[in-house]
């Protein structure tokens, strides 16, 4: 009869490759180093009988029979955590429908889906993206949860954080210096686009809604082109932009908030562990 394999052995395999070392590795899986090596001792000499690892190397590499393993390591260990949570968290299994503006999916959401995923690998997701104008008004119980951008004092839910909204342009580009200013903003109604024309307004500073889109892709795309300025929250300027502020001609925007609110009449603690991995998502 062929051995078994021990999780156990398993699971230090992994996190050596996932650590890059047998010294980090034995921090993750709380044990020595020397049990860490004991450990792959086993698995190399009396399991596997080859080498998992190409000895003497930096950095650390594994053998092509290790490369082998560790793909199965990492299936055997999914589906373990898989059968423990269906067995022992029967109430974690199911779905939970999820509305977010796109403003936040490529800088928030992908972090927590993740560690939510860790968590809870048997529940599905469905995330449905709409401007926030948009998901205030959907159907109750059409979503479990809904992510969106509130002015301050008009929030209704959980505050995720407050932010300044500013101006941005291309980091390489002087589309701010044109008159009139060329501007790329968010579909009405939205209140981001009522505040930064109404400001500029007040300031008498000329300008033109040269591009409009409910998607923050979009808006991202025409301004990193050099093509418009345009204004959003300060956490979602990306590295290719510049924030403008009053030496450049731009006033002061107003701060907005991010909020979570429970829109689903159901009790599931589903919804509210992604809740909680949502709130701690946004702490980042």
């Amino acid at each position: 009869m062929l051995p078994t394999i021990d999780h156990e052995l398993l699971r230090t395999f992994v996190a050596i490759v996932d650590q890059g070392g047998f010294t980090r590795a034995a921090q993750t899986v709380n044990r020595t180093q020397s049990a860490v090596s004991m450990q792959i001792k086993r698995l190399e000499e009396d399991v596997i009988q080859r080498p998992l690892f190409v000895r003497q190397s930096k950095p650390l590499q594994l053998t092509s029979e290790g490369h082998t393993l560790l793909g199965y390591a990492r299936k055997i260990l999914s589906l373990q955590g898989e059968a423990l949570t269906l067995l022992r968290q029967p109430d974690m299994v199911g779905r939970v429908r999820l509305g977010v503006p796109d403003d936040y999916v490529m800088r928030f959401l992908p972090g927590i889906l993740k560690t939510f995923s860790q968590a809870w690998p048997l529940v599905d997701v469905d995330v449905h993206c709409a401007p926030s104008s948009v998901l205030s008004q959907q159907p109750k119980d059409s979503l479990d949860l809904i992510i969106m951008t509130r002015e301050i004092g008009d929030e209704i839910g959980t505050i995720l954080r407050r932010e300044p909204t500013v101006w941005v342009s291309a980091e390489s580009h002087s589309t701010h210096l044109q008159t009139p200013v060329p501007l790329a903003m968010f579909e009405a109604p939205c209140f981001c686009r009522r505040h930064a024309c109404n400001a500029l307004d007040r300031a008498g500073r000329a300008y033109r809604v040269a591009y409009s889109s409910p998607s923050l892709a979009t808006l991202q795309a025409v301004v990193g082109a050099g093509l418009a300025v345009s204004a959003w929250m300060r956490s979602l300027v990306t590295a290719d932009m510049q924030i403008l502020g009053k030496k450049e001609g731009f006033p002061e925007l107003p701060e907005a908030s991010i909020v979570l609110q429970h829109t689903s009449s159901t009790q599931s603690p589903i919804i509210d562990s992604l809740a909680e991995h949502i709130v701690e998502g946004f702490r980042l």
